[in-house]
Formats: structure tokens, sequence, C-alpha cells
């Protein structure tokens, strides 16, 4: 699948859609036991492929194998994004109905969540932990290097390393 014209990005696409579309949909199909997820990620599969090789040339010599790493990759944010919002839901629910934020206060919380979350991608889990503790519950840091059981510089190291990633997450 080389290209070598200035429009072959898109028709290289076409034909991996093509060629691929019904064996992905059935792939993560087997994998997520819903179709209309199903069906809703290979679409963002191949939006993602068109976007990343716009500009760029592509000969895939397994177009499956790149196909599923990249539906994998959506397929695993689509599952940390429920896991938030479930969480998010039950919060709310332990809340007594006076104090339950609006519908629109709900929408953007969720969003932020979902914002953080991706902001802190890629950092390990130990460092979200002690970066959400010191931002979020404004834990001291020897609190939170107790509770982590790291020392107290580590802790300072985690939380400078999740805002320097922070900030280089910004536009």
């Amino acid at each position: 699948m080389g290209m070598t014209e200035a429009g072959a990005p898109a028709q290289d696409v076409a034909t991996l859609y093509h060629d691929n579309h019904r064996w992905l949909s059935a792939w993560l199909r087997a994998r997520m036991g819903n179709k209309a997820d199903a069906d809703d990620l290979a679409q963002d599969t191949f939006i993602r492929v068109l976007c990343a090789h716009a500009n760029v040339q592509m000969a895939l010599r397994e177009p499956r194998a790149y196909l599923a790493t990249v539906a994998g990759r959506l397929m695993a944010n689509f599952y940390r994004r429920q896991s938030i919002e479930r969480a998010y839901l039950e919060v709310l629910a332990t809340l007594p109905q006076d104090e339950i934020p609006s519908l629109e206060t709900q929408a953007l919380m969720k969003e932020a969540l979902l914002e953080i979350d991706q902001m802190l991608d890629g950092l390990g889990i130990k460092v979200k932990q002690a970066f959400l503790l010191a931002q979020f519950e404004e834990i001291p840091y020897a609190q939170i290097a107790e509770r982590l059981g790291v020392s107290l510089r580590t802790v300072k190291n985690y939380v400078a390393r999740a805002m320097v990633h922070c900030c280089e997450m910004m536009p």
C-alpha cells in the first residue's frame, strides 16, 4: 500500500477500509459484545488512520495487525471513559438530593474529569495518585508518601513530573 501521489493517502485508507472494515467490526464485536459500540469504534479507528496518515506515506505489511492495535487503544480509552463515568455516577448517587448538581453542571464536571484523565494518560499509577491527592484532595506530601509507601522526595518528584506532563499536554 505505498503512496506516491498527492491524493494517494485517502485512496489507500479507502482501500484499507474496504478490505478490512467488516473484519475489524467483527473483531471488536467479539471483544466488546456490543455491536453498536463495536461499529462506532471501527469507524473511529478508520478516522484515526485517515487523520494520522493524511500527509504521510503509508505502506502497511500487516494492515489487520495495525488496525487491531489502533482499535485496541481506542477500545481501552472507551472502557476507561466508561469507568470514569460509572465512578462519577456512583459519587452522585451518594449525595443528598438537594446537593446533586444540575444536568449541565454534571456534564461539565464529567467532561473535566475525562480531560484530566486524558492529560494524565501515560503517567504511572503512583504518579497519578500523588498528583490527584495533592491537587484535588489537598493532602500534604508527607501523608501522600505514607499512603503510597514511598519517600517524601519521591512524592515531590511524582507531583513535579505530573505537572510538567500536564503543561506539555496543554495547547
